[in-house]
Order: structure tokens, then sequence, then C-alpha cells
């Protein structure tokens, strides 16, 4: 598992610190707090260790967990299929590759007091391939130019570069739960390179808590988030429209506001959550708002009492019978047989068309009116 304490330069932030230097030291100042996702994270990681140490004949106790399921099961079986895979892969050119796992990793050559932990690294002659397991549902993460990768790479590579003369790293994200696998290779010398002349200096700037505060989409898991002004201040820039009809705005302005609602959205969101928590949890007082109870709806005390006596008064017809779920019926049979038995009864709609950020990996569709149903689908 991966060691106690946290560095304030950490990899997993990296993505921020890089993009807005301060903010590492800001974060330090607000209390850490284990989300339920995040918990639910290190479990499957704990389990996922476990089988791969099971699957090399290393020895291992089977961690025990409140999130074990049969989803969990089935996911870090993959993630092990997946890493035994690329180890028969290293096997074919390098007749003793080295697998570690957990490996702790230092960098802090370039990132001041940094290290951190890599689920799963191969050397082989020539190469070095990192392989990370995201258990997280939320968010797609990416493996090109993947900071947190990168700074994995880096401190392997003060490792084992002198052993086996690495000259290319690749690195994977296996992200399951979003069918995601993703990899991206880079030249040991371009990865250098890039720790030199940027990451070296942003994360010296970091550390020292300089430089600018620059809202993105890295504020999503920053614990300042929600009481940053910089982040406030760039959310608001959309009073400026002043809530004009859309026909009143040019088609700039517009593509400026779309650009901006989802983490206007999120970051309110946030606010909300933020200042719901510190009045029933905290006491505080909001001027001009109060603290109530919810509206809740009404539900049986017992469920058995209730048959019985609505059987009594002579009411027979009380039930509702529906089929479980298409993902319940596949995780209660297996891929496999789900596929043999009700393949043929399973259909998939297309989607309707929505709008979404050139970003979206998903192929475009060509549109010429309100009133077409569906176009031809284009690859960008």
């Amino acid at each position: 598992m991966p060691p106690k304490g946290h560095a304030v330069l950490s990899a997993s932030s990296s993505h921020r610190w890089l993009n807005c230097n301060p903010s590492a030291r800001l974060e330090q100042e607000f209390e850490d707090r284990e989300t339920e996702a995040a918990a639910e994270g290190t479990a499957a990681h704990a389990l996922a260790e476990h089988k791969l140490r099971k699957a090399l004949k290393m020895r291992s106790s089977r961690p025990q967990s409140q999130f074990d399921s049969d989803e969990m099961e089935e996911h870090t079986d993959s993630y092990v299929e997946f890493v035994l895979g690329q180890l028969e892969r290293a096997k074919q050119y390098c007749t003793d590759p080295m697998i570690l796992i957990e490996q702790k990793l230092d960098f802090s050559c370039y990132v001041p007091d940094g290290f951190g932990t890599g689920d799963c690294l191969i050397i082989a002659d020539k190469s070095l391939h990192i392989i990370d397991f995201k258990y997280g549902l939320g968010v797609l993460v990416d493996a090109y130019e993947n900071p947190q990768m990168m700074l994995y790479a880096l401190g392997a590579l003060r490792i084992f570069d002198s052993l086996y003369d690495i000259e290319e790293v690749s690195m994977s994200i296996f992200q399951p739960r979003r069918e995601n696998v993703s990899t991206w290779s880079i030249p040991v010398s371009d990865l250098k390179q890039w720790a030199k002349e940027t990451l070296k200096p942003k994360a010296e700037l970091a550390y020292a808590g300089m430089g600018d505060y620059v809202p993105g989409t890295w504020c999503q898991f920053c614990k300042a988030a929600v009481k940053c002004r910089a982040r406030a201040e760039a959310r608001m820039e959309l009073a400026k429209y002043e809530f004009a009809l859309p026909p009143l705005l040019s088609d700039e302005e517009i593509e400026e506001i779309l650009g901006k609602l989802d983490d206007l959205t999120k970051w309110a969101n946030e606010v909300i959550a933020y200042a719901q928590d510190a009045a029933i949890n905290h006491g505080k007082h909001w001027t001009g708002f109060k603290v109530v109870e919810s509206k809740t709806n009404r539900k049986y005390t017992d469920e058995a009492a209730v048959i019985e006596a609505a059987n009594a008064a002579g009411y027979h017809d009380i039930y509702k019978k529906s089929l479980i779920s298409i993902t319940e019926m596949e995780k209660l049979m297996g891929k496999k047989t789900f596929s043999e038995v009700l393949g043929e009864y399973v259909k998939k709609p297309q989607g309707k068309p929505t709008l979404v950020p050139a970003s979206d990996k998903r192929p475009a569709f060509i549109t010429t009116g309100a009133n077409n149903d569906f176009n031809e689908i284009t690859e960008e």
C-alpha cells in the first residue's frame, strides 16, 4: 500500500499545482477529508495489489473491506489480467523483465520533497512501463501527457535507468469502470527535457507558495476550490452579460459562456454544499438563509404487517413485478452467459444529439437543422 504521509507536491495533484502553482500551499490550510469514493478506491487498490501478488506467486493476505462486491472482484481481476498481459509482451523481447508492485518512487531531484507510489512497474531492456489502476467512475483519466505518470516515470528512471539503459517509457491508465485503457509513450530524452524546462521551475514556485492562481479544470479536487477568490472571480465573469436573452448575445459570447457553464455549475454546487455543511454541522448563520427540515416521502414501517393488514381487508392486488436491470442481470449471469442467453433480446438505442465540448472523444454528428432525426456520423 502507499506510504503514510503526503508530499506537499504530490504526484496525484501535479496537474493542479503545475497549472496553479500556489494551490499546493493553499490546500495545506484545509483539513483532509476522505470521501466514500476515495475510500472505495483505496479498498479496490488493496484488493488489486493482493490479487496481482498472488498471481505472481508472492505472499499476500487478502484484504477485507465494506466495499467488497462482485463488481470490484471483476474489475480487479481485469486489472491483473491486463498487467500479466503486459508482462508477457515484455518477455517477448527481454528474457528477464522485472515487475514491481506498489514501488515507492523518489523524484525530488525535480520536485522538492517529491515522492509517490507506482501501482505497477515493468522494467525490460531499454523500456519501462508504468501501469496505474484507477477505480474512479466520475472522471475519465487519459495517459497522454499525464503529469502524475510522468513524475512516476522520472522516479523510476532514477532507480533503473543505469541498470537497463532505458530509452522509452510507456504509461498506461487502467480504468475498468469507465472501460478505459489508455497508453502513451515518450522517449526518455523528451521526458527529461520536460522535467528540466517545465517541471522543475514550476515545482519550485509551487513549493514556495509563489506564482499565480489560475483557475481551470484542475480545480475540481482542490480542497481550497470552494473558497478560492481567483476561481470565484473567473466564474463571476459571466455576470457581465447581465443574463441577457440568448438572441441578444453574439456567437462569440455564447461560445465563451458554453465553455464555462459546466465549471460554473460545479462551483455553484460546491459553494452550496460548503455553506450547508457550515450551517448544519458548525452552527454558521448565513444572513438571509435558515436551516429547515427537508421534504420526505412516506414509507412503510413494516412491509410484512402491511401485506397482512391489506389482505385481511380484502385487498390482494398490491404487488408490482418487474425485471431487474440489464446491468444487474449481466452481473448475475456473467458477461459470457448473458450474451449467449439474452444477447438477442437486448438493444442499445441510438442516443439523442447533444452539444458537448470539442474535446469529447465521441464522433460528431453532421447536423443541418432541428427537424432532422439523425445524420451521418463523422470522425473528427
